[in-house]
């Protein structure tokens, strides 16, 4: 998939806004950036906060590897606080 010089800008800027929305609401020591495309032909990003003396910190983050999942009002809160940040 190939996309125009115009479409990668939108979208790195679109990173840009989500990566200091998730910095402001949970205050990360750094953020991982990761772009995967094997299994599908679509453009993501993923973006991971980290923290130092914490989970994977000084290597790559895994994709859910303890397979934690949160409340349905744990996600609707935390997509709230992001909303806002944005």
């Amino acid at each position: 998939m190939n996309i125009s010089e115009d479409e990668r800008n939108r979208f790195f800027a679109d990173v840009d806004r989500a990566a200091k929305a998730i910095h402001k609401v949970f205050h990360p020591d750094k953020l991982n950036y990761g772009a995967y495309g094997d299994t599908g032909c679509h453009l993501h990003m993923h973006l991971v906060p980290k923290y130092k003396d914490g989970f994977e910190w000084g290597g790559v983050f895994e994709m859910n590897p303890g397979k934690v999942y949160l409340s349905d009002e744990e996600y609707e809160e935390m997509i709230k606080a992001i909303k806002e940040a944005l």
